[in-house]
């Protein structure tokens, strides 16, 4: 029996399951339960032996808005302890490693916009089949803080220093087709095809011999870490608690907050 969550909903289709940000009226944002819960779940996949494939996917309108910053601000409190700060700075750091070094073949299903840390959470997976007039952005340098969670080696050992440098300072938008172009996403499908799509893919993966498909997936990722191996992720939470005592980074929340409330 799948596990209740209470940001997310699991189900199950033989050696299938699907994984679904359930927060629809917050546009699937990533609060720290959120987070947590997926690490939480990437964990109990791994112990299901039948599960060869996860599909992960956003409910309503959209995949995820990104990290819940209200969420983020609230839980940023002086008087948390040092160890409980540092835990918060590293909550997402420890999910996406979760998920990418989950057993099963991940399969992300993106819809409407991926936002920062949901942009890093697609990453996190094997494949990636986005649909049309999807857009993305990594909007962490507008909000005053350095892109965390493991972000920076992930991208540069995706798509070289050049482009990362030029998708995480200038916090532009970019496309499904850009997307595409630069290698971060396998398929592009029309709306109406992609549940569709993902489904063909999952059932292709997993009528594969179980042994072969891990060990390639286990290569892969040894070799994409490989070329981060100088980066320390577990210092992000100490980078992040530095970061977001600066007067600048701390105006530039509030800036970023006002833009998209109004």
């Amino acid at each position: 029996m799948s596990p209740e969550f209470t940001t997310l909903k699991i189900e199950e289709k033989e050696s299938i399951a699907y994984l679904t940000l359930n927060r629809p009226k917050r546009l699937n944002a990533l609060s720290s339960t959120c987070l947590q819960e997926l690490a939480a779940a990437a964990h109990w996949f791994n112990q299901q032996k039948n599960i060869k494939v996860v599909v992960i996917r956003g409910a309503g309108r959209t995949f995820s808005a990104g990290a819940d910053i209200q969420d983020f601000q609230n839980n940023a409190t002086e008087s948390a302890s040092w160890i409980e700060r540092r835990n918060q700075g590293q909550i997402g750091f420890r999910m996406a490693e979760a998920i990418g070094n989950m057993n099963a073949i991940t399969i992300a299903q993106v819809h409407g916009f991926a936002i920062g840390g949901a942009f890093l959470l697609m990453l996190a997976c094997d494949f990636r089949i986005v649909a049309e007039g999807t857009f993305f952005s990594i909007p962490e340098v507008d909000l005053g803080i350095p892109l965390s969670w493991g972000g920076i080696p992930k991208l540069v050992s995706e798509i070289g220093p050049l482009k990362t440098k030029e998708l995480v300072m200038t916090c532009r938008r970019f496309d499904a087709v850009e997307a595409k172009d630069l290698g971060l996403v396998n398929q592009i499908v029309p709306l109406d095809n992609l549940e569709k799509e993902c489904v063909a893919l999952a059932n292709n993966l997993a009528a594969k011999p179980a042994v072969p498909i891990q060990m390639t997936k286990e290569q892969v990722n040894a070799v994409a870490k490989h070329i981060g191996a100088a980066y320390v992720g577990s210092a992000e939470g100490d980078m992040l608690q530095t970061v977001l005592k600066d007067p600048e980074s701390k105006a530039a929340v509030m800036a970023y907050m006002k833009s998209i409330t109004k």
